[in-house]
């Protein structure tokens, strides 16, 4: 026989291990829809991140409660979370099932039931359901139910509460350390800064070396044997701040020196002009002296 639970009722369970399927009505704008599970010790809260069983941990270490993955019926689409009651760890008290929507609120989510079977009857009835209905219809994720010890056996309890801030606020609420990506992303990556190293002290520099440097003297220029020398080259003159620039002074042309002729090695002389046969000296000699 099946029971139809309302909100905080409760119904003891014979079974030793039970699947607990989460199902819904899919359509146009329905959110996908996840089921999870958390184990809770006797203060309430887990023990380590492990026991947070969901789509990115399917399993949990010690076996025994995994998710057995999600699938289309008649009646809708379904995700299932199985537990074995009769293995499970005497350090937990509690097994929560909860559902989650990926940022869309459960007010878009028809027909959401929970559904709780033997898992060793393959095709029974289900041993109880508990429709779902939302408080504010603003809900990421819901607290759909939890299978607590009572005594030496187990009862599973109907719940319905909900969470604004999706699966992630309702981990952290039960002691799970959730890797807040978005922030961890949007925080600058530390940047790796080394030591300078120490600064020298200047040398003292004398009343010569603080004074303008002065332009090294240019060496002059080399003579081009066979051709007149070049001449000085001046710089350009400065600006003179304030006073009119002064007039550029002319280079002193430099007048080449004129060339003797050399002897030409190798090659007959010049004939000199011979003199004039006529060309007679005047009389010289005692014989023009007077008598």
């Amino acid at each position: 026989m099946t029971h139809a639970m309302l909100k905080g009722s409760n119904v003891p369970l014979e079974a030793s291990a039970v699947r607990a399927v989460l199902r819904w009505t899919p359509g146009q704008g329905v959110p996908d829809v996840d089921a999870s599970a958390l184990l809770l010790g006797g203060d309430g809260r887990v023990r380590s991140d492990e026991d947070f069983v969901f789509y990115n941990q399917p399993r949990h270490p010690g076996g025994k409660v995994w998710r057995l993955g999600k699938k289309r019926t008649s009646e809708g689409l379904t995700d299932t979370i199985q537990t074995d009651l009769a293995g499970m760890d005497p350090a937990v008290s509690r097994v929560l099932l909860a559902a989650s929507a990926e940022g869309v609120a459960f007010e878009h989510v028809p027909a959401l039931r929970i559904l709780l079977y033997d898992a060793a009857v393959t095709e029974g009835e289900p041993l109880a359901h508990f429709d779902i209905t939302p408080q504010t219809g603003e809900e990421t994720a819901l607290i759909c139910g939890e299978l607590y010890r009572r005594g030496e056996g187990w009862k599973f309890r109907a719940l319905g509460e909900g969470y604004s801030n999706g699966l992630e606020g309702l981990a952290s609420d039960f002691g799970i350390s959730v890797d807040d990506s978005d922030s961890a992303a949007s925080e600058p990556a530390p940047s790796t800064s080394f030591p300078l190293p120490p600064q020298q002290p200047m040398p003292q520099q004398s009343v010569a070396q603080q004074s303008v440097a002065q332009p090294a003297p240019q060496s002059p220029p080399q003579p081009s044997y066979g051709y007149p020398p070049e001449p000085p080259r001046h710089p350009a003159p400065q600006p003179a701040y304030g006073y009119p620039p002064a007039a550029p002074t002319q280079p002193t042309p430099i007048v080449p020196p004129i060339p003797v002729a050399q002897p030409s090695y190798g090659y007959p002389q010049p004939v000199m002009p011979m003199p004039d046969p006529n060309f007679r000296l005047p009389p010289q000699g005692p014989q023009f002296l007077p008598r």
